[in-house]
């Protein structure tokens, strides 16, 4: 998902910055903090700081939760939750109805990662193949895509893809043409390129969905299959991955004759949340941006599309089904950009892969080579798929080296080579719901205040 403009950061958040070196209370819903070593406990102070700052975000309604977990060294220094995994039934225009009895966040609440996507399932996935010389980077898409193909198309490499500077569209409702994967990709290849090829970075979704289906035809494999089978079984992660609610969590409602409505993905996960199983992150009451994106030129997108054509607008909370309408309605729920589910936990253990040069616990999943490839800056300020800039991450006086990506529903992941430090940040920011101009809370300046916070205490 693409936003374009964020509106302003509560005030309060700011003046919490000025507690950043200072012990202070907080009532978290779970909290643990590495101890033993010094330098753990030195920290003690700046992760009190943090949390206040977090707890503030929850109080005033900034988010409706959030989890925090800080890696030093491959290890878990400090790991908090706050707030709650739902905390409204319906929060359209955020007319807040909070639920009863809000399902309390955890430490292994299952967040719906958004753009946390691109590199924890695709940019992974391309790397594997890449270490098994099956992707060349600088070939031109259509060798693994024909129907991808033109005078500039041809031009298109996988590194251009993966660096945002193919000249694709960012974003266009692929749903209104496709209702499934094999019609969206022909959609896309037939669409003329927006900008020229290899000039400019633009963030683009269709770019990733596209490297997707290039990982799907490489593998033989649907691509949440590749990914779990090729990388997440193996290092024992098991809440990461798509459909969580199964297959069936990607189609639309419908009536089973003599038997009534037949549950909806989020009916399902609230069955499975009140039975003790898995439980998620509650995110949107419905897609209200995403139409107001298709149904608003002053909004920030132009669309030729009719907002009221379009027949499977979500109008529940969604709990456990994918936010982003092009990873729902066009791709079955399993796309390059987004869709992919998981915890804190799971995602500092990729984090810190990366890190340690792709080793973890003795053992080798990606050459030190490959890593370097990925995470070495181009013209642009950016790695391959991750992002590595100050103005995307974003932070201050960011350390060489430094690595992450955002995600639209309140999803952030930072790691710091320099000083082993990773910093997984998860909010369900979408659960409180749109403002007056259709816009959700912007969490930009609460990730700044988390990552500066404590890339300043382990300098």
């Amino acid at each position: 998902m693409i936003e374009i403009r964020q509106r302003p950061t509560k005030s309060a958040l700011g003046v919490c910055l000025v507690f950043v070196y200072l012990l202070v209370s907080c009532s978290s819903v779970e909290s643990t903090t590495g101890g033993g070593s010094g330098d753990e406990i030195h920290l003690v102070p700046v992760f009190t700081a943090v949390d206040s700052i977090l707890q503030a975000a929850v109080d005033e309604e900034l988010v409706a939760g959030a989890v925090l977990m800080v890696g030093l060294d491959g290890e878990t220094a400090h790991e908090t939750a706050f707030g709650y995994a739902q905390r409204y039934e319906y929060s359209l225009e955020r007319m807040a109805n909070p639920k009863v009895d809000p399902p309390e966040m955890t430490l292994a609440t299952v967040f719906d990662l958004a753009s946390l996507t691109k590199v924890f399932a695709t940019t992974f996935g391309m790397m594997l193949l890449v270490d098994h010389n099956r992707i060349d980077l600088d070939a031109p898409v259509s060798n693994y895509l024909p129907a991808f193909s033109g005078v500039a198309k041809d031009s298109v490499t996988v590194r251009r893809l993966l660096t945002h500077s193919a000249g694709l569209y960012p974003w266009k409702p692929l749903y209104y043409h496709s209702d499934n994967k094999q019609d969206t990709y022909a959609y896309i290849s037939d669409l003329e390129l927006a900008y020229a090829v290899g000039q400019e970075r633009h963030y683009s979704d269709l770019g990733f969905m596209l490297l997707g289906y290039i990982i799907e035809e490489v593998s033989g494999q649907p691509l949440d299959v590749f990914v779990s089978k090729s990388l997440y079984e193996p290092l024992g992660l098991n809440t990461t991955g798509y459909l969580p609610l199964g297959p069936s969590s990607s189609k639309k409602p419908s009536i089973s004759s003599g038997q009534g409505p037949t549950p909806t993905p989020s009916d399902q996960a609230l069955s499975d949340q009140a039975g003790g199983r898995t439980q998620f992150a509650a995110t949107s009451h419905g897609n209200p941006f995403e139409r107001k994106m298709v149904g608003d030129d002053d909004f920030g997108y132009l669309c030729d599309e009719d907002v009221g054509s379009f027949q499977g607008w979500r109008r529940r909370v969604l709990i456990g089904e994918v936010n982003d309408g092009n990873a729902f309605h066009a791709n079955g729920g399993v796309a390059g950009h987004a869709g992919l589910f998981s915890s804190a936990a799971d995602l500092q253990v990729l984090l810190t892969l990366l890190v340690n040069k792709g080793v973890l616990a003795g053992k080798r999943y990606l050459s030190e080579d490959v890593i370097d490839q990925f995470l070495t800056r181009d013209r642009h300020g950016h790695g391959l798929g991750w992002a590595m800039s100050s103005d995307v991450l974003p932070v201050n006086d960011l350390p060489e080296g430094t690595f992450g990506h955002t995600g639209f529903t309140g999803t952030y992941a930072l790691a710091v080579p320099e000083y082993g430090l990773t910093i997984i940040l998860l909010t369900n920011r979408q659960n409180v719901g749109v403002d007056s101009t259709g816009r959700y809370n912007s969490v930009t300046a609460l990730r700044r205040q988390v990552a500066e916070s404590l890339i300043e205490a382990v300098r």
